[in-house]
Formats: structure tokens, sequence, C-alpha cells
């Protein structure tokens, strides 16, 4: 009889059989900790590591899809902006912000506890492993995939030992268990580079995510003759981590003396005109002691400060432009970096003017350093050096900061602004100037004078603890990885025994391969015609 119900199912015999009822078939249950045990052996499998691995690359995908607000918010807001349904729904998602999500840190999170429970008992085994002796030959060495026999001259001895050279020469550990046989082994370098590759993996995770907690990252435009101060008001953007005091960052200060941009003069027929050939900041650098030394920033060799590393990332012009009211006086006056769009340096950027009355200003446009239009392309620039610098703008009205949501220094937010007129009844104001020009603006609203032309540097500085930690095992998982690939897991086994009547050896080599190993068939007949082995 069976039963429906959770109860042990119970079998007995037919009644008159004379046999004696079956005892009760109780089936095991897991329980509360079996459970705990199970879950805990899949989550440290080898196959759930790779699949979080997968799973992790696989959520890393929109970090580089959709803006990141750590990186830009203005293009997340307007990102948001622009997608009125599908942007807050994956802004609650945090695909906007997916390194600190809390699905981002659950899948990195199980990764490493998958990988340590894993390793970790692994390493264990291998530590064993390799104290242990090598097993007992077999009885019958013919049945092995690799094996060979031959009858040689010399006593049963002396061929054993003579075979124990020939593999100790080939780097196998060797162990006799008894007298007639030699049991060898090698390649434990195989599973040793496994386990380091694996243990880097969890170097790289610690070491990310420590770069993540206690590491930062600012990006500010510095322009020639300014200084620059370590300071959170001092950055344009900023991303710290979430264990950073950003009221603690390291005092020093660095101002741009000069920046030197070379580029490619002569035309050589390859299409090389104009191109860059070197970019090198010079700064005067004072240290939180109070110190002031001279440093050079190239692309690719950084100012290492003691509190960050700085990168020159970028470069450009800024033109200096001054605005003044119907009275004369000035309401703005400043260096404004302008965004290069091409290689020719033709650059986008945006001129605010909070302090205008009766409405904000606001001037949109292009700057050429060496500046041409034409009825095809419009404003361009046709060399990225100031050999004819202008500069092309457009003038609106009204509110600069709508809602008060932020912006990017290169653009301008007219969602709340109106066209400026222009001449001769246009309907958009638009300004042609070159150095030392002043255009008088429509309506009273004062002038807009076009003073000379700056450089700017795109200065990155950088901190991050873990990179260390995170280089060292990134090139150890490639050196564990080699060699698990590379090392051969090898056994050979030898057996000796008397030919009877002519005092002669017989020798059986037997060869065995972890994996699959088309070389093990040379390895045997290796050991047997080695000079000073069997021949």
């Amino acid at each position: 009889m069976s039963t429906t119900d959770d109860r042990p199912t119970t079998e007995t015999a037919p009644a008159g059989d004379g046999t004696p009822p079956r005892a009760p078939v109780t089936q095991p249950r897991l329980g509360a900790v079996g459970w705990l045990r199970f879950l805990w052996r899949q989550l440290t499998s080898m196959r759930t590591a790779l699949f979080l691995l997968l799973l992790l690359s696989v959520a890393a995908i929109p970090g580089s899809t959709f803006p990141q607000r750590s990186i830009d918010a203005a293009r997340t807001t307007q990102f948001i902006t622009d997608h009125p349904t599908a942007g807050p729904i994956l802004d609650k998602l945090g695909f906007f912000a997916v390194y600190a999500s809390p699905w981002f840190a659950a899948i990195y999170l199980l990764l490493f506890v998958s990988l340590i429970g894993c390793v970790a008992p692994r390493s264990r085994i291998h530590w064993h492993q390799l104290r242990s002796r090598p097993p007992r030959a077999p009885r019958r060495l013919e049945r092995l995939a690799a094996h060979s026999e031959e009858v040689v001259d010399g006593t049963p001895d002396e061929v054993r030992e003579r075979l124990r050279g020939v593999l100790r020469s080939k780097r196998y550990r060797v162990h006799a268990h008894d007298d007639t046989s030699l049991s060898a082994e090698k390649g434990y370098l195989k599973e040793t580079g496994n386990l380091v590759f694996h243990l880097a993996l969890i170097g790289v995770l610690v070491g990310v995510a420590w770069g993540h907690l206690l590491g930062w990252k600012g990006d500010v435009i510095v322009p020639v003759g300014d200084t620059f101060a370590n300071s959170l008001s001092s950055y344009d953007t900023f991303s710290p981590g979430p264990w950073v005091d950003v009221n603690d960052l390291s005092p020093y200060s660095i101002r741009l003396d000069r920046l030197d941009v070379k580029f490619e003069t002569e035309d050589t027929g390859r299409g090389q005109f104009g191109m860059p050939r070197d970019f090198r900041a010079y700064t005067t650098f004072t240290t939180p002691e109070g110190r002031t030394e001279a440093r050079e920033i190239a692309v690719n060799h950084p100012l290492e400060t003691g509190g960050g590393s700085v990168f020159l990332l970028g470069n450009g012009y800024a033109p200096k432009v001054t605005v003044r009211n119907a009275a004369g006086k000035a309401i703005y006056t400043s260096a404004t970096p302008f965004l290069p769009q091409d290689n020719n340096y033709t650059s986008v950027g945006a001129i605010k003017v909070p302090g205008a009355q009766p409405d904000e200003l606001g001037f949109t446009g292009l700057f050429l350093p060496t500046g041409v239009i034409d009825s095809k392309r419009g404003p361009h620039s046709t060399f990225p050096d100031t050999l004819d610098p202008q500069l092309a703008l457009s003038g609106f009205s009204g509110t600069l900061f709508p809602g008060g949501g932020p912006q990017s220094v290169y653009t301008l937010d007219t969602a709340e602004m109106k066209p400026l007129p222009g001449k001769d009844g246009a309907d958009q104001l638009r300004i042609l100037l070159k150095p030392g020009q002043t255009y008088e603006l429509p309506e009273g609203r004062g002038s807009i004078t076009f003073d000379g032309v700056e450089r700017f540097a795109g200065l990155s500085i950088r901190t991050d603890p873990g990179k260390t930690l995170t280089l060292v095992s990134a090139l150890l998982a490639l050196a564990g990885l080699v060699l698990s690939l590379v090392v051969r897991r090898r056994r050979v086994f030898v057996r000796v025994r008397p030919e009877e009547g002519t005092g002669r050896t017989v020798v059986s080599v037997g060869g065995l391969a972890k994996d699959d190993d088309e070389g093990m068939a040379d390895e045997v007949a290796a050991v047997l015609t080695a000079p000073g082995g069997t021949r």
C-alpha cells in the first residue's frame, strides 16, 4: 500500500504466501541543515562561479550603454527627459548607476563567495597531493593507454635504478613501493596554475572593490594662467567612492603655466597634415607642505601628487569674452572653454551670463582656430592652430538654468529662452567676431567683446588604492592560466622482472595522463630509450 500524503511509504507482502511483511521504506528528507549544505555546494561549484562571472559581464553592459550619473549627471538627466516612459523605470532599476546598484553588488559578492568556496577546498586537497606519494604501479601495465615493454641487459635492480635516474632527470617525483616497481608523477604545476588563476581572480575582485570604495576621480578644466586647488568645490565633476571623505582631500594646488601643443605643419601626402604631435603641460605644483615645484604633465606621463595621479586627458581653446551691460559695466569676463569636435579643433561651447538684466543672457556657437565660412560646410576650421581665430555665436535671453538641473558647460539649454533678434529684421542674432572686435547687442542689452584666445588643459585626477593589487592579481592570473594550459599532468609506472634463463630483465613501462595527452606514448618511449636508462 502507498500513501499520497507526507508519511513514509510502506510496502507489505501479499497475505498468505508465508513471507513476513517488509519493513517500511522511509524516504530521506534534507531538513534545514541539509538544504543549506545543498545550496552552499551549488554556490561554490565551478559551474556556478563561471555562470556568475558571465552574469557579471552581462550586468556591466548597461554601464557602457546608458549614461552614468556619476560620470555625466547632465547627460543622464537629458536622457531621462528624452525618454519619459522608459527613463524613470530604468532609473528606478539602477541602470544609470549600475556599479553602485544593489543587484550588481549582489552578483559581485556572490561571485566572490563562490570563488572562495570553490578554491579553498581545492587548495587543501592540492596541498595534500603535493605531500603525498605517487600511487602504486598497477599489476598489468599493458592495460594503460600508453605502454611499452622491452627486454634489456642487466639485473632488475640495476635497470630499475637506471630508470629512476631517467625519470628524475625528466623532473618526475619518483617513489618505489616495492623492489620490482617505480611510480613517478609530475605536472602538479598544472593544478597550481589553476588555483593561482582563481586566487588571482579573487584578488582582482578585492582590488576593484577596494578601489571603488576608497577611490575617487574628478575632472577639471584649467585655462593657462589659472590655478587649480584640490578641493571639492574646484572640480567640474567629482565621483567619490562610498567610503571617501570629500572633506579630507590632500591640500595641494596646480598652476597651469604653459600648454605646448605641436601639430604637423607639412603636407607629406599621407594625410598627416594638422595631426597632433605632442601635448605637454608645464605646471607649478604646490605640495601640501607649501613647497613649489616645476612639474610637467604629458600623455601617459601623469603628475603624481601623493594624493592622486593627475592625467592630461584633453586640451582646447578658451576664448576670452567680456560682456557689458548698457551702462558699459562688465558683467561677465572669463576665458570660456570650447569643446573640440574634429581634428582641426572646430569647437562648440556656450557663454552664460547670469548677471544680465532684465533677463539672463546666453550665447552658443563655434570657435574656429583657423576660421573659414563656405556655403556647403558653413563655419569651420581648416587647421588646429590659431592662424585666424574667429568666434561665431547666436544669442538668447531668458532663464539659463530651468528647474535648477545640472547642465554641461559646453551646451546652452534654451527651453526657457528666446532668440535675440538680428539685424535687418532677422529672427536670430548671429555674430562673427575676431580678437579685439566688439558687437553691440540689440534692445539696449549692452555689448560683447572677443578679447583673445587662451588654451585650456583637461585634467583628470584619480585615486585608486586598489590598482596595485588589481595589477599584480591580473598578472598572476595570466601566469596561472598559462601554467594550467601548458603543463601536462602525467604518471609513469615501471615494472621489472628477470627473464628466465637469459640473465636479462623484462622492463614494462606504462603511462597515464590526467587529461587527453597525445604525447603520452612518446613520453613512455622516451623513458625507455633515454641515454643511461635501458639503452
